[in-house]
């Protein structure tokens, strides 16, 4: 059973997410402050963390960042908090992903099977190649194929795709890619990464306007998408539970 620690100083929502989740069989631990947050994740080991940003004592901020000095736990930040900088430290610090509130817990926990498949996969298996319907990667050999025909990426194209690719389903910030794929003297480059994000999606995509895997998080980053849109649009008008603020 996947072991759940939420951390929210909202008694109401920590109940509503509790109750919900254990329905789905879930086992769930909850803290009601940072520092016991982190007191939780040390004694308990959860498979995934769900962390609100706004509490009294350490912020999640701060609990994030403290929790990714030992942890590499999923974290999926929940919050009121709809600007797009508290988006990108969050996804800075280490969150895996980012949920506003009020959200359905459908999505939630969608949200939550894509980073624990991610965070599995990393752990269970080598580095020798990528495949999800007619894109297909070795690793080995820096060899990408769509549909059987090999695409020829420059270096820089390539890294991106195998960082993306190697973090599927996860918001990756601008800050993070230019800082993995350039360096850190280029964090701030964003032209350069939209260039060849563009110039990416040309090449690997069917559609470049309507992009099958290489989706842009507005004003963030970008996300490698494990599922289709199709199924994204049905997983989400399947939202219930409404988790309000």
């Amino acid at each position: 059973m996947t072991k759940v620690l939420i951390i929210d100083d909202e008694t109401q929502i920590l109940r509503a997410l509790e109750t919900g989740l254990e329905r789905n069989n879930y086992q769930i631990i909850t803290a009601q402050t940072g520092e016991e947050g982190l007191g939780m994740a040390t004694l308990h080991k959860p498979d995934i963390i769900i962390l609100d940003l706004a509490m009294p004592g350490l912020t999640g901020f701060e609990v994030c960042k403290e929790i990714r000095t030992w942890s590499k736990t999923p974290i999926i930040v929940s919050s009121v908090r709809k600007s797009e900088e508290d988006k990108i430290k969050a996804l800075d610090l280490g969150a895996d992903d980012y949920l506003v509130k009020p959200f359905g817990l459908q999505e939630l926990m969608a949200r939550m099977r894509a980073v624990l498949r991610r965070s599995g996969s990393e752990e269970a298996q080598p580095e020798a190649s990528f495949e999800l319907d007619n894109l297909h990667i070795d690793f080995r050999k820096r060899k990408v194929c769509i549909g059987g025909e090999e695409v020829h990426l420059t270096p820089k194209e390539y890294d991106l795709l195998r960082y993306m690719t190697m973090n599927v389903d996860r918001v990756l910030t601008h800050k993070q890619l230019l800082t993995e794929v350039w360096g850190p003297a280029y964090c701030n480059d964003t032209h350069t990464l939209r260039v060849h994000m563009a110039n990416l999606r040309t090449k690997v995509e069917t559609r470049p306007e309507r992009p099958r895997f290489i989706h842009t998080e507005t004003r963030i980053g970008y996300r490698f998408r494990l599922e289709t849109r199709e199924a994204q649009t049905q997983t989400g008008s399947a939202k219930n539970c409404l988790i309000k603020p």
